[in-house]
């Protein structure tokens, strides 16, 4: 990739508008799929626990100095981990009073928090209510289903705990914060059960991620053959929410799709063509790239980069950070040749790694992808041709 010629031919990198903070590098959970502690990539061990003062005083410059250097009126910031409840209540109000101070007064900086939710309690809740802070919850179905993963280190379920500070969310008095649920898909769970499961908390928007895998190391269920497993599962719970719910609720994989078939840009990485606009800060203030490339190869998130001396314009000039933002240009001749290709945009980029090839190959979900494509496509040109063939209702 030779960013050099790519600028040189009128390409601009896009700024970066989402920084993921990892408050905290350490989990309260133990779940079996996280990419974060038990896939290729073990540098959360050489991490600090927390993220320091120090630390987040310069991530919050760099932000800023970003910001205005890109003419940006806004950018939104996500306090992540591992967990980052365990980070503590005045270590989260001290980070957020920081970077909104370095921002002020002429860049908004909005805030939400990624939380498996056991630590979910009053305090939290309080500080998020006084700053705005929108919270995204992780929660895979039913009891069931979301134990099946979502262990402690002891083996003993979350769920409950979950299900408790979900409640606790979900009160009027700060239901308002409530940004989401976050599923990760298992196939052996049923997928109607598992969406009823999340639709009971009411959430204003839901997405179901496929597990990280990629062409080296095949995500679960996902064998080299012409079955569709993931696809299958999301076409069950796509034709369900669609008839019943997609006016209450917001799937974004859906939603996404949706308007990427209409001609319109997505605002999600897993697909579409769309420039990734994403900086990670981890605890000890290296910057790196979306931390689900972590599930790829150690090092493969690393930029060698840190925000005590290097400003965030310095990471739109790497080769892999340009590599996510120039398109199709990115995409493999086989996603090229495909019809879906700009809607797909060869999904998540982790999900295209294969040894030899690195990142230039169609999703390891590629099957999975189109027939979900494919699907909402034909419901939705079934329904446009049925409106068409309605008649006219003459007025007056």
């Amino acid at each position: 990739m030779d960013v050099r010629a790519l600028l040189e031919r009128g390409w601009r990198p896009t700024p970066i508008r989402d920084f993921i903070l990892k408050v905290h590098s350490r989990c309260n959970l133990a779940c079996d799929y996280c990419y974060m502690y038990e896939m290729a990539d073990q540098g959360w061990r050489r991490q600090p626990r927390r993220m320091s003062r120090q630390v987040v005083g310069w991530a919050a410059e760099r932000i800023a100095e970003h910001a205005r250097m890109n003419l940006l009126p806004e950018v939104e910031v996500v306090l992540h981990g591992g967990e980052p409840l365990l980070a503590g209540v005045e270590h989260l109000r001290h980070a957020v009073e920081t970077i909104r101070a370095a921002c002020d007064p002429d860049v908004r900086a909005g805030f939400s928090v990624q939380t498996n939710g056991v630590l979910l309690d009053e305090m939290f809740l309080d500080l998020f209510a006084e700053h705005g802070v929108s919270v995204g919850v992780s929660m895979d179905g039913d009891e069931e289903g979301h134990d099946r993963h979502r262990r402690r280190a002891n083996g003993r379920g979350s769920y409950q705990d979950v299900r408790t500070g979900l409640e606790r969310l979900t009160e009027p008095r700060y239901r308002h914060l409530f940004g989401g649920l976050l599923s990760t898909i298992e196939l052996r769970n049923d997928p109607i059960a598992t969406y009823e499961a999340l639709l009971e908390f009411g959430p204003p928007e839901m997405d179901f991620l496929l597990p990280h895998g990629n062409w080296d190391t095949p995500p679960p269920g996902r064998h080299p053959d012409e079955s569709t497993p993931y696809g299958d599962w999301l076409i069950a719970i796509f034709d369900r929410w669609y008839e019943h719910e997609a006016d209450q609720v917001r799937i974004r994989l859906f939603s996404e799709i949706i308007r990427l078939l209409f001609g319109r840009m997505s605002a999600s990485e897993a697909v579409g063509l769309s420039p990734v606009a994403v900086a990670v800060v981890e605890t000890n203030g290296e910057i790196e790239q979306v931390d689900s490339l972590k599930s790829v190869y150690d090092g493969a998130a690393g930029t060698r980069l840190h925000v005590s001396r290097d400003p965030f314009d310095t990471v739109l000039s790497l080769p892999s950070v340009a590599a996510r933002q120039i398109g199709r240009q990115a995409l493999s001749a086989q996603c090229l040749a495909c019809d879906a290709h700009e809607v797909c945009g060869a999904g998540l980029y982790p999900h295209r790694y294969k040894s030899g090839t690195g990142f230039r190959n169609p999703s390891v979900y590629c099957r999975d992808l189109l027939k979900l494509i494919t699907h909402i496509r034909d419901v939705l040109s079934r329904d446009l041709a049925a409106l068409r063939a309605e008649p006219a209702v003459t007025v007056g």
